[in-house]
């Protein structure tokens, strides 16, 4: 006699979608946004966008940074009552440099049972595609702006994995230059911006070649993920 499933349902599902491209989604991903009674979107008028190109009319509730606090309750109380919700961010897998650590936390403490969907995400296209070791790596995300910032630099210029950071484009330089500082200007680094989209690109050289590189008009657009090459006494 087979085995029962006694667990419960989830409520929550965490549902990645596409850094760029909008062919990069999984079925899975398409069929529980279609099932979900609500979306949770970072950005209301982003997800419309993938929702309209696969003929998907579901409910939006805004979620994100400045209001996951002010809205937990209320979410809370819709997943007790066996509403099934769906959450993504922008882009890629939510929770990942993106709102839904908070959520899925509570839910959890609350005995509200939870599922993460697979799928995009952009450190590890980034990570492959830099030629560095990816057997052992570190994420680091984006680093803090100011607190905390200098102490994890130092931290990192020392670090034997390969490194995985986010950056935003009015700060790449400064996070490059910040790095060849605490690292040397001959650590190996790639730099990848644009994943999945029509410009992507990927440099790949010594900190100082990838400075030199984006100083140069019109080089510092869309959004990065910088892969630094581990720390070696060799």
């Amino acid at each position: 006699m087979a085995e029962t499933d006694l667990s419960p349902a989830p409520s929550l599902y965490l549902v990645p979608t596409p850094i760029g491209n909008l062919e990069d989604i999984t079925l899975r991903a398409l069929r529980m946004l279609r099932e979900a009674d609500y979306i949770l979107a970072e950005d209301t008028r982003q997800t419309q966008i993938l929702l309209r190109h696969y003929e998907i009319s579901k409910p939006l509730l805004s979620f994100h940074t400045y209001n996951e606090h002010k809205t937990l309750a209320g979410l809370l109380e819709r997943l007790k009552k066996g509403e099934k919700l769906a959450l993504v961010s922008d882009a890629g897998t939510p929770g990942i440099s993106d709102p839904g650590f908070l959520l899925v936390r509570e839910a959890l403490r609350n005995e509200i049972a939870i599922e993460c969907l697979p799928g995009p995400t952009a450190l590890i296209p980034a990570l492959v595609n830099s030629g560095f070791p990816t057997d052992r790596f570190v994420f680091e995300g984006f680093l803090p702006h100011k607190k905390g910032r200098l102490t994890r630099l130092k931290a990192l210029a020392t670090e034997s994995r390969t490194l995985v950071l986010y950056e935003s484009p009015h700060r790449l330089l400064r996070l490059l230059e910040e790095l060849q500082t605490h690292c040397g200007p001959q650590r190996m680094a790639s730099v990848s911006r644009e994943l999945t989209k029509k410009f992507e690109e990927t440099q790949r050289g010594h900190l100082a070649d990838l400075i030199a590189y984006f100083k140069m008009p019109n080089r510092v657009r869309g959004e990065f993920v910088v892969v630094v090459q581990g720390y070696s006494e060799n």
